[in-house]
């Protein structure tokens, strides 16, 4: 075996090893936002792998990095897809009525509450660069706190110093 056969293994095994965890976050998410995205948590994982460089990717350093990085994609994606929903283009703010009259009308407030926690974090990032990695597991992983310890590899103490500040900045934020 050579050394990039080498890589690809350990990335894959890096997947394998992972992937329920994900799957698990992902589904979570999609309950969090379920009336609001219409892809499924096994796409969501599939669509994050595929952004994070699939199996070319071979630098991880750690599981918490890799989680991290997956954490990431996975916001994006569902970033992007809000916003293309929320385009004029793509039917934004019009109401969706269906022939039969039975489908209730579209609702817009959870894409504007997650569009706007997304631009909250984006500016904390700036700032705080680690509570905003912190929001971002615990908010659009749907880690606990502990959990989310473990990945950033910090003690549950700071993790949770760290949630109720940005908390309240977060607050501050979306409601200035």
């Amino acid at each position: 075996m050579n050394i990039v056969e080498g890589q690809d293994d350990l990335t894959t095994d890096l997947l394998s090893k992972v992937y329920d965890e994900l799957r698990k976050i992902a589904a979570a998410q999609m309950g969090q936002w379920s009336t609001q995205h219409t892809i499924q948590p096994t796409a969501l994982v599939h669509e994050a792998w595929l952004r994070l460089g699939g199996a070319s990717h071979t630098d991880w350093t750690s599981h918490a990095h890799f989680v991290a990085a997956a954490a990431e994609a996975m916001r994006h994606i569902l970033i992007d897809r809000a916003r293309q929903r929320r385009a004029v283009r793509h039917g934004g703010g019009q109401e969706r009525v269906d022939f039969e009259g039975i489908d209730p009308p579209a609702e817009t407030q959870d894409l504007e509450t997650l569009l706007a926690l997304s631009g909250a974090i984006d500016k904390m990032a700036l700032e705080h660069p680690q509570m905003a990695d912190l929001v971002k597991l615990h908010c659009f992983m749907g880690l606990e706190i502990t959990q989310t310890a473990l990945a950033l590899g910090i003690s549950r103490a700071t993790a949770t110093r760290w949630w109720q500040f940005a908390r309240t900045w977060l607050y501050r934020e979306l409601h200035a």
